[in-house]
């Protein structure tokens, strides 16, 4: 079962056209929401606006450098987590992602039948992106999530900014319930491949909806945090502390001006979980 092709086996009953056309379809639809939301939210007139007063304002930099420490770190590593529980699940997920995405990629358009057999390495991949993208979604959900570890909501309260995660994991875990079924023989899997498809057209058509678009607005934004920093254009925003004097006494509360560095931080003592 791991090292058969789930989308070469529907070719009895459906032209491999069809699951063709259907990813087609899906890869349109996050461009056409990508360029929706950059157009609602005005992101790219953002970015080019602070790269000109970067440009204007800002010493010279070397963005090659700051490119590949963003791509390093930012991207690849994920280092604006902080929380490493909360950093290994995204990175489960976000590698189980691509991975799961290159494998039905290649499994649809490569080997779309039983006649032209995959390796057995491609859907291995799939099974095991598929895998990740669970172990570290369902981690995130349950049991990571700030609503649920540290409010104490219930982990089946659902938001709109939750469309994203559980759609994803919908799809996921429908398309493994799916092919575990298909390679069966189990009557049941044409249902769940249905449920597959629902639940795959909702996470890539609902991109406008959801926090899809913020894959590829994060690196910008990281990228523009590092050249703002380097090029000194964030000097004028304040400060995370109160070590700087001039801080101290820009502070609104009279009370905390002369007030020792560590009053106020009790809350980073324990996780809050007094709920």
């Amino acid at each position: 079962m791991l090292t058969q092709n789930p989308f070469a086996l529907l070719n009895g009953t459906l032209p491999s056209s069809v699951m063709q056309i259907f990813v087609a379809l899906m890869v349109l639809a996050v461009i056409v929401g990508t360029l929706l939301d950059m157009a609602h939210k005005g992101s790219a007139q953002y970015f080019f606006a602070n790269a000109r007063k970067s440009r204007a304002q800002g010493k010279p930099v070397d963005k090659a450098s700051i490119a590949i420490k963003t791509l390093a770190v930012d991207v690849l590593a994920s280092g604006e987590f902080c929380n490493p529980r909360r950093r290994l699940a995204h990175l489960l997920t976000m590698y189980g992602f691509i991975l799961y995405l290159l494998a039905t990629v290649i499994q649809v358009y490569v080997y779309p039948t039983a006649a032209s057999p995959a390796p057995a390495l491609v859907p291995a991949l799939w099974w095991l992106g598929a895998v990740m993208v669970m172990f570290g979604g369902y981690w995130f959900w349950f049991f990571i999530r700030v609503d649920v570890a540290a409010e104490g909501s219930s982990p089946w309260r659902l938001m709109r900014a939750d469309l994203f995660i559980v759609s994803l994991l919908a799809s996921v875990t429908f398309g493994v319930i799916w092919a575990w079924l298909q390679a069966s023989g189990s009557a049941a899997s044409w249902l769940f491949f249905g449920l597959y498809l629902l639940a795959t057209a909702v996470l890539f058509g609902g991109v406008y909806w959801s926090k899809f678009a913020h894959m590829f607005f994060k690196p910008a934004a990281a990228f523009d945090k590092r050249v703002a920093e380097a090029d000194g254009t964030n000097m004028n925003l304040p400060l995370l502390s109160r070590d700087d004097p001039a801080q101290r006494e820009r502070h609104s509360m009279e009370l905390l001006r002369n007030a020792p560095m560590d009053m106020g931080l009790g809350i980073k003592r324990e996780a809050p979980r007094h709920y």
